[in-house]
């Protein structure tokens, strides 16, 4: 199963949602919809447009493939769930946000991370689908573990230089 996540952004997300049920509509394989506020009725997929936190984790938990809007938050969810997303941002000049940032932010966190498949160009998502598990092959999680307890160690320092 395929899970698709457009997020609660209040913009639509169309190009994206008619993608996969078009997609959903050539393929086998089951393609669950998050649509948020895209207003698009599925000809092929299944579709909601808004899920729980519990829902959506489930969602993401039984699904192979992983496919998210370019919002940080959701596709970093998806990663603690131990999932490699697919990410597809959200483009200003298609009116889907108020300005590139989606793009801009995934981009830096290929570069910095490459813990997530970052697809621009939409007509492509259709082979990184194709190629998922040659793509993430030799991906590493290990990178986004969380560094909390040495962060804390060292303001403890600088605090403690500060206090008499």
């Amino acid at each position: 199963m395929i899970f698709v996540t457009v997020g609660t952004h209040e913009q639509s997300f169309r190009r994206l949602v008619e993608y996969m049920d078009r997609w959903a509509g050539e393929h086998a394989e089951e393609v669950f919809i998050q649509c948020g506020y895209t207003k698009y009725a599925a000809k092929n997929a299944k579709t909601k447009d808004f899920l729980t936190r519990d829902e959506m984790l489930g969602q993401i938990r039984k699904a192979r493939i992983v496919i998210t809007h370019g919002g940080p938050a959701c596709y970093t969810e998806v990663q603690r769930c131990g999932k490699f997303p697919i990410v597809v941002p959200r483009c200003h000049k298609l009116g889907e946000q108020y300005d590139d940032h989606q793009i801009e932010i995934g981009r830096e966190y290929k570069k910095r991370y490459n813990t997530i498949l970052l697809v621009e160009n939409i007509e492509e998502l259709a082979s990184y689908i194709d190629r998922y598990d040659e793509l993430i092959k030799d991906m590493d999680m290990s990178s986004l573990q969380p560094h909390n307890a040495e962060f804390c160690e060292r303001l403890s320092k600088i605090v403690d230089t500060l206090l008499p």
